[in-house]
């Protein structure tokens, strides 16, 4: 590995995480055409999770990842608790940590002031998840190892 591809390696990188509340897979059929780009994507009916969440929204859309040429992006239907509002806003901001110390940073520095929606903790997929509003409002996933 190349100097710069070890530093790229351990680099955070951002990227956009889109809410569709119930039509996630609708959507992603919808950008996988129009944007002819590919999905990988996982059901909370296929988490450990799932008999955690009501029966009537197991079907929805957990995760998915979108790639096409150029870019990419993270989406889900959301929880099921909050409610569509375009004031609100639908995407949250994503940063994937390269390391656990890193991760610890970030979460700690964007919650000062914030509100914490999940601690930064280990989670069934691999690594540690959290999400925060900072004080703005922005909403931010963090992930690391």
């Amino acid at each position: 590995m190349s100097s710069s591809t070890q530093e790229q390696a351990k680099t955070t990188t951002l990227a956009p995480y889109l809410f569709f509340y119930g039509r996630c897979a609708e959507a992603l059929e919808f950008y996988k055409d129009a944007l002819r780009g590919t999905y990988e994507m996982s059901r909370i009916s296929e988490s450990p999770m799932a008999d955690q969440f009501p029966a009537e929204v197991r079907d929805n859309v957990m995760h998915a990842t979108f790639t096409a040429p150029g870019f990419s992006f993270m989406c889900s239907d959301g929880r099921e608790t909050k409610t569509v509002d375009p004031e609100e806003g639908n995407i949250s901001l994503t940063l994937a940590a390269a390391t656990a110390e890193e991760g610890d940073r970030l979460f700690k520095a964007l919650s000062e002031g914030g509100t914490v929606e999940m601690p930064l903790e280990p989670v069934f997929w691999g690594g540690r998840f959290g999400q925060v509003n900072d004080r703005y409002g922005i909403a931010w996933m963090i992930s690391s190892p």
